[in-house]
């Protein structure tokens, strides 16, 4: 108890004196070591809430954005948008590799502590569940930031992040491997899926985990490991429990709303306003979309003189981690991926019913139909493509799939990140390895 009080109060200290961070400005509620169920609950609550908005800064990475180079803000994310990670301008806005730490440390207290101070119940195990499955995925937005993209030929060697599962200080926080971070995600969920008794969330608390956004977080997790089978398995168990898709020629609002039909899990920002006011969409993206039938690009897309701004993100009300979209979608190419054509035709046919006006799902559906696997496949990564435009999902698409070359222009230069290159991994932070020498 007396190291575990001091690890409180050194915390404590620590948010105090970081207070010109907006993500390190908090304190545990209370200032106490929490003892009950609601201090529990508490706990957790602000774990959820200092999540970082660090999907944000792999749009500019990715091939999502045009910066405005002329706006007020550029100069906050033009080392990110060229991807000059090893000397950035101390001005560039940094990637949260510690404030992901800092909810792990919340997810810690409850998966540590609170077995031992409450009662058992339903109430109790849903709690500790859910700090399982949040400090899963800070470890899995970790390693897919700063770590190598998953390869099941190299995981046991490739870098990835320290882990810290105990409240010590004197523990060494020494980079782990990709398969040791790995591991320890999935035995996260697994602890998780015994604990969780909420199979979903009201709206206004579905920034919480439930069995549905449990469920999605393991289909997502190993998608990125390309363990096909089991990736369909957990879309299949979150989609028995949503399979909601909003019907765009039926009701045309955003769908990645916390109080979408489709919504899951909403607890990411994943497209911020400063970001937003400093960029418009690649003409890239936007000729990916058809312009006529596709339903999406309106709801989108906001035309400014002979560029796009894109519409979704910069409010509260537009958090989103997971929703239903995403598990059609992997569906599909999970399902390709286990050779069976025909189901997974049949699966973007019905993803792509609520997208596209009648004339233009009659066309696609007869190309759909025609497709080959190399075609449906090249499809399905352009769906997702559409569908997820500045939420947070490109960046690591790349990562996982193609790793494409991608260039971007800045002062009448190009610069250029090529295929497959080291860039597509995350260098930590500078102040993350100031602090720590082992890294």
């Amino acid at each position: 108890m007396k190291k575990y009080s001091k690890y409180i109060l050194f915390f404590i200290a620590a948010l105090t004196v970081s207070s010109c961070d907006d993500y390190l400005d908090v304190t545990p509620i209370g200032k106490v070591i929490p003892e009950t169920l609601p201090q529990f609950r508490a706990v957790l609550t602000t774990g959820y809430s200092v999540y970082p908005q660090h999907k944000s800064l792999t749009e500019v990475r990715a091939d999502e954005l045009t910066l405005n180079e002329f706006s007020d803000d550029f100069i906050y994310y033009r080392d990110i948008y060229i991807w000059k990670d090893s000397n950035p301008d101390k001005i560039t806005t940094t990637f949260q590799y510690q404030n992901l730490y800092t909810v792990i440390f919340y997810t810690n207290v409850l998966i540590n502590e609170a077995s031992k101070k409450i009662e058992t119940s339903a109430e109790r195990d849903q709690l500790i569940g859910e700090a399982y499955a949040l400090r899963a995925m800070a470890y899995f937005d970790l390693v897919n930031l700063f770590g190598k993209p998953y390869n099941a030929a190299t995981a046991a060697s490739d870098k990835a992040v320290p882990l810290a599962l105990e409240i010590d200080l004197e523990q060494a926080f020494i980079p782990q491997t990709v398969e040791v971070i790995y591991n320890q995600i999935i035995s996260d969920t697994n602890e998780a899926e015994k604990l969780l008794n909420v199979t979903s969330q009201p709206k206004g608390l579905n920034y919480r985990f439930s069995k549905a956004s449990l469920y999605s977080l393991e289909s997502r997790i190993y998608l990125y490991q390309k363990q096909w089978q089991k990736s369909l398995d957990a879309a299949n168990k979150a989609l028995a429990i949503n399979y909601n898709l909003i019907d765009l020629n039926a009701t045309k609002v955003l769908a990645n709303r916390y109080d979408s039909a489709e919504s899951i899990l909403a607890l990411e920002n994943t497209f911020i306003n400063s970001l937003k006011s400093v960029s418009y969409a690649s003409p890239d993206l936007i000729a990916t979309y058809n312009k006529t039938t596709d339903l999406r690009y309106p709801l989108y897309f906001l035309a400014s003189g002979s560029r796009f701004r894109i519409q979704k993100g910069g409010e509260d009300a537009q958090k989103c981690s997971f929703r239903s979209s995403e598990l059609y979608l992997t569906k599909a190419e999970t399902l390709l991926e286990l050779n069976n054509l025909a189901d997974a035709k049949t699966t973007v046919v019905a993803f792509i019913a609520k997208r596209y006006t009648p004339a233009g799902l009659s066309d696609l559906t007869t190309s759909v139909n025609a497709m080959n696997t190399t075609d449906l496949a090249t499809f399905i990564a352009n769906e997702r493509r559409r569908e997820f435009a500045a939420e947070g999902h490109r960046w690591f698409d790349l990562r996982r799939t193609s790793q494409k070359q991608i260039i971007h222009t800045v002062d009448g230069n190009e610069h250029t990140l090529i295929q497959n290159d080291p860039r597509y991994t995350i260098i930590y932070p500078a102040n993350a390895r100031l602090n720590n020498p082992n890294l």
